[in-house]
């Protein structure tokens, strides 16, 4: 392996408890406060903030299929954005459970997601498992 290249979005020692407490939208906290135990559980790794606004869990080693640039980065994470929750599960590896999911947007291999009501929560922690199956 090579020198790892140098990204802006890293892991730090920020306080996740206190990122959340700067989300004005108590939905959006409450949402993300079950994306977290949902994804310790399933990762068995304490969340850690990546960047400002990132939330991952476990780490490892990802190489760009484009420019070959190999990178630190979590395995699975989410960030609670202004227009919706957005999840880090590389979503194309998922076309079958994203037909039972509810209401969602992909792109990027992120999955878009208003509020977990809108989904079924239980194609979302399937989602969570198989995406951290490949990530190990």
């Amino acid at each position: 392996m090579g020198k790892l290249a140098e990204v802006k979005t890293t892991e730090n020692n920020a306080s996740v408890q206190d990122f959340l407490k700067t989300i004005p939208d108590e939905q959006k906290r409450k949402d993300s406060e079950v994306l977290i135990k949902m994804m310790e559980v399933a990762s068995r790794e304490k969340p850690k903030m990546w960047g400002t606004s990132l939330i991952g869990f476990g780490k490892l080693v990802v190489k760009s299929p484009t420019s070959g640039r190999e990178v630190e980065w979590f395995k699975i994470g989410f960030s609670p954005r202004k227009a919706n929750l957005s999840l880090y599960v590389d979503a194309r590896k998922h076309p079958e459970d994203l037909k039972k999911l509810g209401k969602h947007k992909t792109g990027g291999g992120c999955l878009y997601i208003n509020k977990l009501s809108d989904v079924d929560i239980k194609v979302v922690e399937n989602i969570i498992k198989n995406t951290l199956k490949n990530n190990i």
